[in-house]
């Protein structure tokens, strides 16, 4: 039995237009997002038949595949309900994401900083990435990450609240090799209060799991 399934959408292909286009949002979702789903399973697959015959010639690239596609499937699951068609602009606590909104000036000194921090860190990426908004269990706080190829470059025990995909897939249709231009053009689709809520339950649950030292 499949352990993981393909997410519907939250909203139509067109809703988050002109910021993405129909077709990348159909192409992105139906045929990238649906192949690491398939891909996460299809290896879980395959380890349990290494288990079975005790056969561990492959572990290696099984384990670097299912990284690769179950990342791959948890970020895109994300990265979905991280857009609106009606978001944008800089979170406030008038909008009901106080809580986020302070504790993005408190990790990054203002919400500019932060804003500057997250685009040039996902435009940056080398080849294939993310740029990440996480929250740290250890420190209590906010951080930005880069996440390399669905793998690499992740804090342990982060929790990611706020992705961009910087993949070429995500925009290539659209703003050809300009990169920096779609990530810029993100900020406008950023649905703040799912950002809120991810913090929220991360916070959490993160500092619950956290044993003393």
């Amino acid at each position: 039995m499949a352990l993981y399934t393909l997410p519907e959408l939250p909203y139509d292909y067109a809703a988050l237009a002109p910021v993405i286009s129909p077709e990348i949002i159909e192409l992105h979702h139906d045929k990238h997002h649906a192949a690491y789903v398939k891909g996460a399973n299809d290896t879980l697959e395959q380890l349990a038949e290494a288990r079975d015959k005790e056969s561990w010639g492959s572990i290696n690239g099984l384990e670097k595949n299912l990284a690769f596609h179950l990342s791959g499937h948890i970020l895109h699951s994300i990265y979905w309900h991280n857009m609106t068609g009606d978001g944008g602009g800089e979170p406030h606590e008038k909008d009901g994401v106080g809580e986020l909104a302070d504790a993005i000036a408190e990790s990054f000194g203002s919400y500019a900083g932060f804003k500057a921090q997250l685009t040039k860190a996902a435009a940056t990426t080398q080849g294939s990435g993310w740029g990440v908004l996480a929250y740290e269990p250890l420190s209590g706080r906010l951080i930005v990450e880069q996440v390399y190829d669905h793998q690499g470059n992740a804090g342990q025990g982060s929790t990611p609240i706020l992705v961009f995909d910087a993949w070429e897939h995500a925009f290539y249709l659209q703003y050809k090799n300009q990169k920096v231009d779609f990530i810029e053009a993100m900020w406008q689709v950023v649905n703040w209060q799912d950002v809120a809520k991810r913090y929220a339950a991360a916070k959490e649950h993160g500092d619950s799991l956290l044993l003393a030292p």
